[in-house]
């Protein structure tokens, strides 16, 4: 089976990147499954209505969330959709879906949606120990797991990645919106990466205008962020899963200007 993941997508010129590249990936890759994280989608931070149907016209099988879940109040008239999950850690009694499981193939396949605790500046619970309790939930249920791990901390990303190799099929990184080189097979057949970077304006600082986010480096004072705009970048990683022994046997890196 091939995985697709797809990096944050940023903005509306992201959208449109998304897309004017996924249904010809999809079919030249000839991919079976596919993850987007798409908490930045709308004006860089949140999720619209307008957006979420624009999404849902395209072929994605899952759509996971992060540190800019509530950043639309339209969120709220969808939270519940199955295709979208948020991060399983926030605190009990949030509304919506940490995870969720889908069929594909005749398999079943499990996506779990995380966020980090360093330097995220959101009041979360320890995602080690609820992941664990969501996979002694599932594992006996499913064939396979994908995880979003949304997370500042490279080194948070990375405990991770020992913490679930041989409990996860998949883990992937979002959120830093900077594509990482270290995509990985482990000794025990999980396939990694840090962060599949973004997919958004190119010429930006992670999505946002150049010139705003220089003042508040040189400033200090609050400069409002301002979405870029002009040609995107699409990021992702593409995972191909032995059904027999539900390894991973490839990872492909995409990074398409």
């Amino acid at each position: 089976m091939k995985i697709l993941t797809v990096g944050d997508i940023v903005g509306e010129n992201g959208l449109d990147k998304l897309k004017q590249i996924l249904p010809k990936l999809k079919e030249e890759e000839e991919i079976d499954f596919t993850v987007v994280n798409a908490e930045n989608v709308s004006g860089g931070m949140g999720i619209t209505l307008k957006a979420w149907n624009e999404l849902n016209k395209l072929p994605i099988d899952v759509f996971t969330m992060g540190n800019h879940t509530w950043a639309k109040k339209d969120i709220f008239t969808f939270i519940d959709h199955p295709k979208l999950i948020r991060p399983a850690n926030y605190s009990k009694g949030v509304q919506g879906k940490g995870y969720n499981i889908y069929n594909c193939n005749n398999k079943k396949i499990a996506v779990i949606n995380l966020i980090g605790r360093t330097d995220m500046a959101v009041l979360s619970e320890n995602p080690f120990t609820v992941i664990e309790e969501i996979i002694q939930k599932i594992q006996n249920k499913v064939d396979y797991i994908i995880v979003d791990f949304h997370a500042e901390a490279t080194a948070e990303k990375i405990a991770m990645k020992y913490f679930l190799d041989g409990k996860v099929n998949i883990l992937v990184g979002t959120h830093t919106h900077v594509q990482t080189a270290d995509e990985e097979i482990t000794g025990l057949g999980m396939g990694y990466i840090t962060d599949l970077g973004m997919t958004g304006p190119k010429k930006s600082v992670i999505g946002m205008e150049v010139e705003a986010s220089i003042k508040r480096f040189l400033t200090s004072l609050p400069e409002r962020y301002k979405l870029a705009e002009g040609a995107s970048i699409f990021n992702g990683c593409i995972f191909e899963i032995n059904d027999e022994n539900c390894k991973v046997e490839k990872i492909k890196r995409i990074y398409l200007n």
